[in-house]
């Protein structure tokens, strides 16, 4: 017989230990959530790698990715975050109970957040496992431009993303080959890029060619390339390789529940939101502009407290708002709204009217819409009335408080 998995509850599960995920995590084990976070390989993601990084503010003496990562587990441990160094086999994100599922474990959460990151795509060239990221081959300039001042550098690709970073690494490297797949002229980029990289005294390029193989003993020093209409190899010296032939989004096991682009990218709004209540996503894995160990965070922080919002509000939803002890007067107000505002002396007269009676709620979207969404409430103000644990009547805008009164009275007298 299968052997029972073993139930764990979370407030929030974490699924990517990257710079994203270790963020998120810190932001909601803040919040006094308890946050599991799951890592199938190595916390800190692709981050780790890097040899130098020289943009994330703070950090002035380039320290080693897994400096920077290093730093944030710890801080995420200190504030109770629980760590699971395995995969994810399967999740059902649907309903208010979250599962996430690994070999051994059944993890029940109330929110999920998604920070499973990507892959850069590889040529599967002979030896190229031997080389990648610390020693000859890298997948972004903007980490490691710097380090290969006056230095030989051999990109592969020729799409956008190819050449705009192989202009930016002419900005430091002495030269700049470029191996493009097409005949001469032809690229895969736009056509202003295209004419630019032309231009380039540092950029040269060598057509009709894919890589071979990968060469060198303790560090890349050769690209055998091979010419797609001779068969001939060349050989390239180099300091190191630069590969920009795609990257791919982490999303197998998510695509049948979270919106994604054709790319497999996951859809969010700008509160990492996704398409599923409670669900929510960050860093490299979402459709983004710019993907960054800087960017990574920032969405982590996001998405950490939109957790905290979801959870805290959804709990107010069901004991607060929907509460069946008696009638519910809930006003629904956008505090920037004078009006709005305005009305609120209305409502301080109908609970004084009715005193015990009824229960009252003042509930300000400014911030967020969290419960107006619960209600399926999009325009303000608005006021909903609840009996027995259910809605009884939605008034929006046009309202009075004798309306109000009315109302209540209706359902005081059906009890």
């Amino acid at each position: 017989m299968p052997r029972e998995k073993r139930v764990e509850n979370y407030d929030v599960v974490v699924i990517g230990g990257g710079a994203a995920g270790l963020t998120a995590a810190i932001y909601s084990a803040r919040a006094r959530l308890s946050t599991l976070l799951i890592e199938k390989a190595l916390v800190g993601g692709l981050a780790t790698y890097t040899n130098e990084v020289e943009n994330y503010p703070g950090f002035p003496n380039s320290p080693k990715g897994e400096d920077i990562t290093n730093q944030m587990k710890k801080q995420a441990e200190k504030m109770g975050v629980k760590f699971k160094l395995t995969d994810v086999k399967s999740v059902d994100l649907e309903g208010d109970e979250k599962v996430v599922e690994t070999f051994r474990n059944k993890f029940i959460a109330k929110s999920v957040i998604l920070a499973t990151g990507g892959r850069p795509r590889i040529t599967k060239a002979k030896n190229e496992e031997d080389y990648l990221f610390d020693k000859g081959i890298s997948f972004c300039a903007t980490c490691d431009a710097a380090a290969n001042t006056d230095k030989v550098v051999v990109v592969i690709g020729s799409g956008d993303a190819a050449i705009e970073e192989g202009m930016f690494l002419t900005k430091f490297a002495s030269k700049v080959i470029v191996s493009v797949m097409h005949n001469e002229g032809i690229m895969d980029c736009n056509e202003i890029a295209k004419e630019a990289a032309l231009k380039n005294p540092k950029m040269e390029f060598i057509w009709n060619t894919v890589v071979d193989s990968f060469e060198g003993e303790d560090h890349l020093d050769t690209v055998m390339l091979k010419n797609l209409k001779t068969g001939e190899l060349i050989p390239v010296s180099c300091d190191n390789c630069f590969e920009f032939i795609g990257y791919i989004p982490n999303t197998e096991i998510f695509k049948d529940q979270i919106n994604l682009t054709k790319q497999g990218y996951i859809l969010t709004d700008e509160k990492m939101k996704t398409n599923i209540d409670g669900v929510f996503a960050c860093g490299d894995v979402r459709e983004k502009w710019l993907k960054q160990v800087a960017t990574a965070v920032g969405d982590g922080a996001i998405a950490g407290y939109a957790a905290e919002k979801y959870i805290a509000e959804h709990e107010t939803f069901e004991c607060v708002i929907m509460q069946d002890e008696k009638p519910g007067l809930n006003y629904i107000y956008n505090a920037i709204d004078a009006s709005s505002r305005e009305f609120l002396g209305e409502i301080e007269k109908i609970e004084a009217f009715f005193g015990d009676k009824i229960a009252v709620n003042r509930v300000d979207v400014y911030k967020s819409t969290g419960i107006s969404d619960c209600l399926d409430i999009t325009e303000f103000p608005a006021v909903v009335i609840t009996k027995d644990g259910a809605i009884y009547e939605k008034h929006i805008k046009d309202f009075t408080e004798d309306t109000l009164v009315q109302a209540l009275n209706s359902a005081l007298s059906a009890s």
